[in-house]
């Protein structure tokens, strides 16, 4: 048995299909949730590349710059809300 699926079902050895259906869906939410952060974390380092670039301008358009870094913000929050939701609790 994985550690993972440890953690997931506790130390209790015996289980049923039913949680084993959970940890796999567990598992495959994971993933999707790891595919997610890739994406967004490259938007957010997009983001970042073009803020950049409009600051260097000598014209700059405000209203513009500061949609993107709204949007950058929020990614923010949002990778930071999926990276405590891949981290495990730990019971102390």
């Amino acid at each position: 048995m994985s550690i993972s699926l440890v953690y997931y079902l506790g130390s209790n050895k015996k289980t049923n299909n039913n949680e084993l259906k959970n940890y796999r869906q567990f598992m495959e939410d994971e993933d999707a949730l790891r595919e997610k952060l890739t994406e967004l974390r490259h938007e957010h380092q997009g983001l970042d590349e073009a803020i950049s670039r409009l600051v260097e301008m000598p014209v700059v358009d405000a209203l513009q710059l500061q949609r993107l870094k709204k949007r950058k913000l929020q990614l923010k929050d949002i990778i930071e809300k999926i990276e405590n939701d891949l981290i495990p609790d730990i019971i102390a």
